[in-house]
């Protein structure tokens, strides 16, 4: 069994499945904070736009609290972007504002004429991201491990035209949006493998916006599935797929896209997840990102963290994002809870 490992090779060796003496604790979404913010004294929109920025706020959490990864990037415009939608990065908010899609290619699926960029290496903020993964390759890349992640193709058509519109034809034009997700499937593996080259370790889909809350199961088989597949077969490992919400009708769908492991949060019941999935798939979760970790105190998060090692997550996850404004004391509660419950016997 492996002992004194730094993060970076207890992950690897983790994805591997090769046995270490603790439950690893890492993200593979946003794990920035604005205690990283008053240490640069930076403005959070310069974040989402500077490469030598986003890469020493990924690694900030690291170097502030030891939290054991560092992840690009940190919102859901950056593929639309490149895809043709305009973002607002909100440049004069003095509020923590993520940037937000202001305007569609389309309103609806059937208007839309995906046009993809003949270089995406060099398309919309994929440049800034490459950049800061190879910061981060360079300055942390043998201590934490480096992780980038991309939205699902269904949540990213949910990006490029009216959400409504995507959802009334998902039901009435399946066989059109279906088109639309497999070339975007294509996009983003394109995009993974830009992000691989550049230096992540691993990568996570984030199809947030096709769970059982807003797809039944046959549909999310039907439709969503399909391209998610293509994508885990076409990239290399580590991948990771998480989706938002209870999660439970889908996660045997979920495993059999063909990710590494699954992500999932609160709403799941993870020991229903592990009845269904049985004892050899990696589960990750399952932290309260805003009730426990940011609104909560340091006993919440330790008992927390206690509980989803109980439950049998095989890491711990923050999910689904970190929210900037957690307490400096709860970052600290985290990682000593996730030294002190997530030792293996």
């Amino acid at each position: 069994m492996a002992t004194n490992l730094n993060p970076r090779e207890g992950v690897l060796k983790f994805f591997r499945k090769e046995k270490i003496d603790y439950i690893p604790l890492f993200s593979g979404m946003g794990n920035i904070t604005i205690h990283g913010l008053e240490k640069y004294g930076w403005k959070f929109p310069e974040i989402h736009i500077d490469g030598r920025k986003m890469a020493s706020m990924a690694a900030s959490s690291f170097q502030l609290f030891g939290f054991p990864c560092a992840v690009v990037p940190f919102d859901m415009g950056v593929e639309a972007e490149a895809l043709g939608s305009k973002v607002n990065y909100y440049a004069h908010a003095a509020d923590i504002l993520y940037p937000t899609i202001i305007e569609h290619p389309a309103e609806k699926v059937e208007d839309l004429n995906i046009q993809v960029p003949s270089d995406l290496a060099k398309a919309g903020r994929i440049p800034v991201v490459t950049e800061a993964l190879r910061l981060l390759k360079q300055e942390v890349g043998n201590q934490v491990a480096i992780g980038a992640w991309v939205l699902g193709p269904y949540t990213l058509a949910g990006q490029l035209v009216d959400l409504s519109q995507l959802a009334k034809a998902a039901f009435k034009k399946t066989e059109m949006v279906g088109k639309v997700l497999d070339t975007l499937a294509g996009v983003l593996i394109q995009i993974i493998k830009i992000y691989r080259a550049a230096g992540a370790d691993y990568v996570t889909v984030r199809e947030m916006g096709a769970g059982p809350d807003i797809l039944s199961p046959r549909m999310f088989g039907s439709l969503v599935r399909p391209p998610l597949t293509r994508i885990f077969a076409e990239v290399e490992s580590p991948k990771v797929l998480h989706i938002c919400g209870d999660t439970n009708a889908i996660v045997d769908q979920m495993i059999l896209c063909g990710a590494d492991a699954i992500s999932v949060e609160k709403k799941n019941n993870v020991a229903e997840t592990r009845k269904k999935l049985g004892p050899d798939v990696l589960i990750f979760g399952e932290l309260d990102a805003y009730g426990v970790l940011s609104q909560g105190k340091p006993d919440d998060v330790d008992k927390a963290v206690k509980e989803a090692v109980d439950r049998g997550v095989n890491a711990i996850w923050p999910g689904c994002d970190m929210w900037p404004m957690v307490p400096k004391e709860n970052m600290e509660a985290l990682v000593a809870a996730a030294r002190k419950y997530g030792k293996l016997n």
